[in-house]
């Protein structure tokens, strides 16, 4: 693929690290970065990835130095070897892995590690991922550390803590015939439920939450551990192959939401210079953050009030509370403030600063104001407004800490899907996790509508540390703010995703990106391929959002909304592999759009460049390229 090709998907020359794949008869498991992922049996995925992972005392991922590779293989079996550093400033970690699979169903990846220096870490060993589909909800026979087991079930709605404990092995059927057991030895393991965090997978780590953390290795300790996956039998039900993947139409689900776009100042006062091309995007709404503690007061407000009435959007105010007994003082001046510079929030969200950083499970609550005095407070201050109220930063902190529901009008809380990694499919695999998301958000309300967002690919928030991590030069990088996707049609197939999954989901407004800067739509030159996603869904607001089947456990997302007697079917292929899809019956002949690689190497910065370019669907099946967008529309 060509720099330029590359960048224009991915926002970025760098083109994705190379992937190996293992075999070994039916077992078959991808090698990257040292570690194994998609681990499938006759094609079927038994475990998403087990990985040897090193954190530093903030909680960052560090990328391992990995020498002396040597990767053999025959139709029996194969074995990977090779040694590690990883560095954090003057510390060191070394280790050294062993993997061997086995066509019988056995696989066996073990880790010697040795501390150089004295390594502070948050966690240092292995990581097993769980795949959702045919796990989530269901069976599983549970061996702990401290012996004995029992019988249990993965979560359906999201566990805000640990749902399994003092674990030695797991055993689960994810299809009939087949069944796996994951064995983890050299230290106490423990999972938690990553949906919170929009990964689309349960995880199994060492060394429980409960224990003190940051930790320290001392030099020269040694850790010893391994991880064994044995599957028992074959699975009944065969794996999607090549096929195309087959849509059908299922029943009315919701009304389709308003958008929003996620606004700071900084990006307000740089939106100020486009605004003919936002106005063009038509998004009704900006969710803007004022927040004292950063100095923010008139000016800040004004540039949201500018923006707005240049756009014609209307603003939702994300208010953050400073005081821990002053709040009804900091709610009336910013009511004061928001009334003397002529804005009018359509509606107001409140959180104390305290409950903007993450409160792990086995962890001491900071000190807060009570929520239900913050929230008559912030009725009082801004009387006749709609309040939400909820959380500012991930999914997880809501669930773990739940707003008093007869005090506000919705819950609120964004996501964003570079947490824990942030290679290209860890990314597009958020997208299995948010329709769970919406299920517990709904459950968690109680009723009570819930708004996601300002959500992004790249991170607004970062409750675990002390902000999001710098990128300057715009790498594949977690929990940084910049990520180079977002400017790329890679964010234009995942925004597609995100939007399809909460407006399915019920979400009462989705608010994503921003209106320019770091998450922004466009740019000096011209607007982004996220800009043709959120300007027709935007248009589509009040339409009859209906079920879209056949998308589930695919790399396909869709769309499908109804206006008056106009349908409209939005796909995006959230995979690097070309993809065929069966479409609905009735769309022969309709009109079609795709924006892909090739359009935008024709050139797509205009604002109007996708809804302008159209053909005519010729046959039932339609083939995308990796990342491409349709968008069809039949009377």
């Amino acid at each position: 693929m060509s720099d330029a090709r590359t960048r224009l998907i991915y926002g970025t020359p760098e083109a994705p690290p190379p992937l190996r794949r293992l075999t070994a008869g039916p077992l078959s498991a991808e090698l990257e970065e040292g570690n194994l992922r998609a681990i499938r049996l006759d094609g079927m995925e038994v475990i998403r990835a087990v990985s040897f992972l090193v954190r530093s005392r903030t909680w960052a991922t560090l990328a391992p130095e990995i020498s002396d590779l040597k990767v053999e293989q025959s139709d029996e079996c194969f074995s990977v070897g090779y040694a590690a550093r990883v560095r954090d400033g003057a510390a060191t970690l070394d280790y050294i892995a062993h993997i061997h699979g086995e066509a019988a169903g056995r696989l066996t990846f073990d880790c010697a590690a040795t501390a150089v220096t004295d390594f502070e870490t948050c966690r240092a060993g292995f990581v097993v991922l769980h795949p959702l589909l045919g796990v989530a909800g269901n069976h599983v026979e549970i061996e702990h550390a401290g012996g004995g087991t029992e019988q249990g079930r993965f979560p359906s709605l999201i566990d805000p803590t640990q749902p399994m404990r003092d674990l030695r092995a797991l055993t689960h059927t994810p299809v009939p015939g087949l069944t796996v057991t994951c064995r983890m030895e050299g230290d106490t393991f423990e999972m938690e439920d990553q949906r919170n965090w929009t990964d689309a997978s349960f995880k199994t780590y060492l060394r429980p939450l409960a224990l003190p953390w940051p930790y320290t290795i001392a030099a020269g300790e040694r850790l010893a551990l391994r991880v064994t996956l044995t599957c028992g039998g074959r699975p009944t039900r065969p794996a999607r192959g090549d096929e195309a993947i087959r849509l059908d139409i299922g029943p009315p689900l919701a009304a389709m939401p308003p958008l929003a776009l996620g606004c700071s100042p900084a990006e307000a006062a740089a939106a100020l210079a486009h605004l003919a091309a936002l106005r063009a995007a038509g998004i009704p709404g900006l969710v803007c953050r004022f927040d004292p503690r950063l100095g923010h007061g008139a000016a800040e407000l004004a540039r949201y009030r500018d923006l707005a009435a240049g756009i014609g959007a209307e603003v939702e105010l994300q208010i953050v509370v400073p005081s821990l007994d002053a709040y009804a003082a900091d709610l009336a001046t910013a009511a004061e403030t928001v009334e003397a510079v002529g804005l009018a929030p359509s509606a107001i969200m409140v959180v104390p600063a305290a409950d903007l950083i993450s409160t792990p499970p086995g962890s001491p609550w900071p000190q807060c104001p009570p929520l239900d005095e913050v929230y008559r407070a912030a009725r009082a201050a801004f009387p006749g407004v709609r309040l939400g109220g909820g959380m500012f930063t991930h999914f997880t902190e809501l669930n773990r800490k739940r707003p008093p529901l007869d005090l506000i009008d919705f819950v609120t809380f964004a996501t964003t899907a570079i947490v824990h990694a942030a290679d290209d499919r860890s990314v597009m695999e958020t997208i299995e996790a948010l329709p769970d998301i919406a299920a517990s958000a709904h459950a968690i309300g109680g009723g009570r509508p819930f708004v996601v967002g300002p959500s992004a690919i790249g991170m607004r928030d970062n409750p675990n540390g002390l902000g999001p991590l710098p990128n300057p030069a715009l790498k594949r990088l977690p929990m940084a703010a910049a990520d180079p996707r977002q400017r790329g049609l890679f964010n234009a197939a995942w925004t597609l995703g995100f939007l399809a999954a909460f407006a399915t989901g019920g979400a009462a407004r989705i608010a994503v990106s921003a209106p320019a800067g770091e998450f922004g739509i466009l740019d000096e030159e011209g607007v982004w391929p996220v800009f043709h996603v959120l300007r027709v869904a935007a248009s589509l607001q009040g339409g009859e959002v209906r079920a879209l089947h056949g998308t589930r456990g695919t790399p396909l997302a869709g769309l499908h909304v109804r206006c008056g007697r106009v349908v409209h079917l939005l796909l995006a292929n959230l995979g690097d592999a070309v993809q065929t899809a069966t479409l609905p019956s009735g769309f022969m002949g309709a009109s079609l759009r795709v924006l892909d690689a090739q359009a935008l190497l024709r050139g797509a910065r205009a604002a109007d460049a996708f809804t302008a370019a159209r053909a005519s669907v010729a046959q039932e099946r339609l083939v995308l390229e990796p990342y491409a967008v349709a968008w069809l529309l039949r009377d």
